[in-house]
This record gives structure tokens, C-alpha cells and sequence, in this order.
């Protein structure tokens, strides 16, 4: 009881946030629920859930209760419990698990397929579960290496000449990578994995001209990659690897704003063995305001490109009315008229 209610009742109160309209007390390992008997049956088939998640020894937080909910919303037979059981990682007392339906989509397209691209706004986990399934093949020893990557780009700023020496340069883009690696591995261990190679973390500059043979690569942060680049990335495919490829078409950051994550969706959408995974706000498992801050600025996007849309309408019909016009005058009526001599 005290898993399913947490600290000091902390998911009791995010499970009535979630059910306003019923009443839940609990008393010793009894919970009553009451209200009208459709609010109690969703919050009863939510409750039930999450005794089976913690049967199943899964550490609730209030994320977990408030994905739950929002699954049973969509889809009152989707079981969370069952959905949300795979763990990809167990390290350091931290269990690492997909906790939506989109997340769990996505990391089943990994196992699935050679090449995979997670397409999605911030805090959606792309990244950090395509980095989860490359240290799982690891350690399974179904790859040799791991190879993480991302374009050299900074977030709309020039920061100019940066003293010390390449790798001094290159390592704050890349410091999201260490991060993730550190909270997966025993800190102590990942350096030397990278001294020997078996983890490789570079800028996707050093690519060029390799071929990567048994190793589970990741590209982030792609859609900062020019056309060119993510050509050239994936030509870089060898045999027993595995690719995925992440990104948030709505944050580009290069000069021309001509993405190669954006090209790609195009170029290779009906190729078998590539598959798109496409995450939305409802697979942000940050901050709850992170998920709302995305919806926000997608509407704002939406309303800009339709707004762009009547205008250049409005324009074309203008034009078309004066070609109409003009016509209609005939050549004679077009000439200057000359004054009397």
C-alpha cells in the first residue's frame, strides 16, 4: 500500500487530481472510492492498474500514474500494466522503461528494424531510450561497439573561437551523451569503454568515409544535419548494425533552415527494414508543463503557416483578377492616349 500511495501520499493526491469528480479514502489496505458509477469504474480500472504495475515491481512515480490515466482516457481496454512492464535497463537501482504508448511503439521499431528514426518534440525520450537499447545490445554482446553522434550545431548562438585543444572544443556538444551514458553504466566503467573503443562518442563530422560493422549507432539532435550529412550517415550502414536516428524537426538550428531529418521522411518513407517513429506531446515524461508547453507552440506554428496560407491565396486571387482585368481592356485601351497637336 505505501508503493501505490507513495511518500507522505504524494500519488494518492496526483490520483485524485486525475478523478476530481470521485472521493477516495483509504483506511489500513482498503481504498473506497465514491461518486457516480462511471467516474468510479475509470477510477477503479485505474487503481487496479497500478496494484498490478507494483506486483510487478514497478517503482511508481507520479508520472507513471498520470501516463496510466491519460492511456485509460484514449483507450479504456489499453492495460497499462501489461504495456508499461518491459524494462529495457536495470542499473543502479534505476529501472529504464518505456511509460507511454508511443515510447513503447518506438522502442519495439528498434528491435524490429535496422533503421530507426524517433521524430518528436523535447522530453519525449528519444534519445534517452535509443541510448538505453544501445547499452542493452551491449551488454547482451549482440554489437561490438556503441556509437553515439550528433552535428556540431550551437541553439541559435556564435560562441566564437573556444580555446583548448579538438577534443576541448567538441565535448560541451557532446556532453548530453556523456550524461545519458553515465546514468546508464557505472560512471567508472564508461571511460574505459571509451579508451578501447567499445563506446565511441564523436562529432558527426568524423563519419565520413567509415563503414560501421557491428555496432548500435545514434544520431542526435539530426535534425541539424544538413541533406548531405544525413546522406552521408546512413551510407555509412555495415552488416550486424543497428541505427537510430533522433530528432525535433520543430527546433532547427542551421543558418539556411534546410534539414536533412526533414528531407529524409520524404526520401525514404516506403523503404523496408526504415521505419518512422513519430512521438507527440502525449510522450513527454518530463515536466507536466513540458507536454503543454509543446501543444502551445504547435498551435502558434499552425496558425502562423495557416495564416501565411490565406495571405498568399489572397494574393494569387488578386493577381489573377488584375490579369483579368487587363484583358478585358484590350491592347488598344492599354495605350497612352496622345495629346491634340
Amino acid at each position: 500500500m505505501v508503493q501505490l500511495l507513495g511518500p507522505q501520499d504524494r500519488l494518492l493526491r496526483v490520483l485524485e487530481r486525475q478523478h476530481p469528480s470521485v472521493q477516495v479514502l483509504v483506511r489500513g489496505n482498503e481504498i473506497t472510492l465514491t461518486g457516480a458509477d462511471a467516474d468510479v469504474a475509470a477510477a477503479k480500472t485505474l487503481v487496479d492498474e497500478l496494484i498490478a504495475m507494483t506486483k510487478a515491481g514497478h517503482d511508481l512515480g507520479p508520472a507513471d500514474v498520470e501516463n496510466s490515466a491519460r492511456m485509460l482516457r484514449r483507450d479504456e481496454n489499453v492495460r497499462p500494466s501489461e504495456l508499461l512492464a518491459e524494462a529495457i535497463l536495470s542499473t543502479r537501482g534505476k529501472v529504464i522503461r518505456p511509460k507511454t504508448p508511443g515510447q513503447k511503439e518506438y522502442v519495439d521499431a528498434i528491435d524490429q528494424n535496422t533503421i530507426v528514426f524517433g521524430i518528436g518534440p523535447a522530453g519525449t525520450g528519444k534519445t534517452y531510450l535509443a541510448m538505453a537499447k544501445a547499452v542493452q545490445a551491449l551488454q547482451r554482446k549482440e554489437v561490438d561497439r556503441i556509437i553515439l553522434t550528433r552535428p556540431a550545431v550551437e541553439a541559435g548562438e556564435r560562441l566564437g573561437f573556444l580555446p583548448g585543444t579538438l577534443t576541448d572544443k567538441i565535448d560541451p556538444y557532446l556532453r548530453p551523451l556523456y550524461d545519458a551514458l553515465n546514468e546508464m553504466m557505472d560512471p567508472e566503467i564508461v571511460p574505459r569503454l571509451i579508451a578501447t573503443g567499445t563506446i565511441e562518442v564523436a562529432p558527426l563530422a568524423y563519419m565520413r568515409g567509415r563503414t560501421l560493422n557491428n555496432s548500435f549507432v545514434v544520431l542526435d539532435e539530426a535534425q541539424n544535419t544538413t541533406p548531405e550529412q544525413m546522406k552521408m550517415f546512413l551510407t555509412r550502414l555495415g552488416f550486424g548494425t543497428k541505427m537510430v536516428v533522433t530528432g525535433d524537426i520543430t527546433q532547427v538550428d542551421l543558418p539556411t533552415g534546410a534539414s536533412g531529418l526533414r528531407l529524409v521522411t520524404r526520401v525514404l518513407k516506403d523503404i523496408e527494414d526504415i521505419h518512422f517513429a513519430r512521438l507527440t506531446s502525449e510522450d513527454v515524461v518530463r515536466h507536466s508543463l513540458v507536454g503543454r508547453i509543446v501543444d502551445a507552440y504547435s498551435e502558434y506554428d499552425e496558425k502562423r503557416v495557416a495564416a501565411r496560407h490565406e495571405r498568399e491565396q489572397a494574393a494569387e486571387f488578386a493577381n489573377r483578377a488584375e490579369r483579368r482585368a487587363g484583358l478585358q481592356r484590350g491592347p488598344r485601351d492599354r495605350m497612352p492616349k496622345r495629346g491634340l497637336s
